[in-house]
């Protein structure tokens, strides 16, 4: 039977499938205190997740020397590796995953994430075989550049206009759009909703079940 819409979904991981908004926002803070700066405050430190490391570290600390960048990475590393282990999936992603899997869709993550972090999130909660391509900020271009959704197409033989791009911030609306995909917004992750609805976008969840029964429904 033919689907409704899509043929590829592509979910951003951190605040789109993982509980780790509040983790990386104290991360930051952190990193910033270890090196005697200013600290962001919640909602700054929030809006840059999402993008690549020193993009985002550039983003939420515009005025600090740039030669500061590398240890606030450096820092906000350290900090994360802490408390990364306990980090969990949203509640209900797994069993979206797996009835989306079962209906033979192409799946996808595309992430503000290293490589490395995002494989060892992955291999944490035991979804290292779920999708079919991942594409990470260390490999490409960050958020909202389209190219991370061009290369998982290009790689998975799909069609841009039949490919939506699910995720918490602006930056996974406007890969989106700039790329050509469509869009659907999670209201429970980094950005604020009147944010996420300034965006293209085709649904907006307020949680994971609402997210997985439009799915069901729709996709």
């Amino acid at each position: 039977m033919a689907r409704k819409k899509y043929d590829l979904i592509v979910f951003d991981w951190d605040g789109t499938l993982m509980d780790s908004t509040a983790t990386i926002v104290k991360s930051i803070q952190h990193a910033a205190r270890d090196l005697g700066l200013p600290v962001p405050k919640d909602d700054a430190a929030a809006h840059v997740i999402g993008l690549g490391l020193q993009e985002a570290m550039r983003a939420v600390m515009p005025d600090i020397d740039p030669a500061l960048y590398p240890k606030m990475v450096e820092r906000y590393r350290y900090h994360f590796l802490t408390k990364d282990h306990e980090l969990e999936l949203f509640a209900g992603v797994r069993e979206m995953l797996e009835e989306l899997a079962a209906s033979a869709y192409f799946l996808a993550v595309a992430t503000g994430k290293s490589r490395v972090g995002l494989n060892r999130a992955l291999n944490g909660v035991g979804l290292l075989g779920t999708f079919h391509a991942t594409r990470c900020a260390d490999e490409t271009f960050s958020k909202p550049h389209p190219a991370m959704l061009h290369e998982l197409t290009r790689e998975l033989g799909q069609d841009l206009r039949r490919t939506v791009m699910i995720g918490d911030t602006t930056h996974d609306l406007l890969m989106a759009s700039n790329a050509g995909a469509h869009g659907i917004a999670v209201q429970y992750g980094a950005h604020p909703v009147d944010q996420l609805h300034s965006c293209d976008h085709v649904y907006s969840a307020k949680t994971v079940a609402e997210l997985h029964n439009w799915l069901a429904e729709n996709a």
